[in-house]
């Protein structure tokens, strides 16, 4: 008996299999930012404001301005996920982005005209959370498909 071991073909590698969801969950959290009743408050949403009293999911502060960063991310995360390199380039660089955004979050105060973003606690902790995430996900998963065995 002989056992083969060869990539799928049409498998995609872990790296931007990761890519494609973080991608697409970021591309929906942008959407659902503009949808009343899962955005509350969402008739106080500011372009760029700490005032924007919108919150998604009635835990995370968002903008105008935060949810079309969510969709620009998200865009960026489907685009890259097409090749290898770029799901991990994404993947590594947007966690090095959230970790900033996460010690911006703690640095300036959340009533502070800094906080354009805007930012509270909940998503001060969830850009931590992301960041290490995406960093762990780039720097670990590997950039070929998974190789399968056949017997013949």
């Amino acid at each position: 008996m002989t056992t083969h071991t060869h990539a799928t073909r049409g498998a995609l590698p872990a790296v931007q299999q990761a890519a494609l969801l973080v991608g697409a969950v970021f591309l929906l959290v942008g959407i659902l930012g503009f949808i009343p009743g899962i955005t509350t408050d969402y008739d106080t949403m500011e372009f760029a404001s700490h005032d924007s009293g919108a919150e998604l999911l009635g835990i995370f502060q968002v903008s105008i301005l935060h949810n079309l960063v969510h969709l620009i991310f998200g865009i960026a995360g489907l685009a890259m996920s097409r090749t290898a390199s770029g799901a991990r380039t994404f993947l590594l660089a947007g966690g090095a982005v959230y970790l900033v955004l996460w010690l911006y979050g703690l640095i300036v105060g959340h009533d502070s005209d800094a906080n354009f973003v805007p930012l509270n606690t909940a998503d001060d902790w969830l850009h931590f959370v992301l960041g290490v995430g995406m960093i762990a996900l780039g720097a670990l998963l590997p950039s070929r498909p998974a190789p399968t065995s056949r017997s013949m």
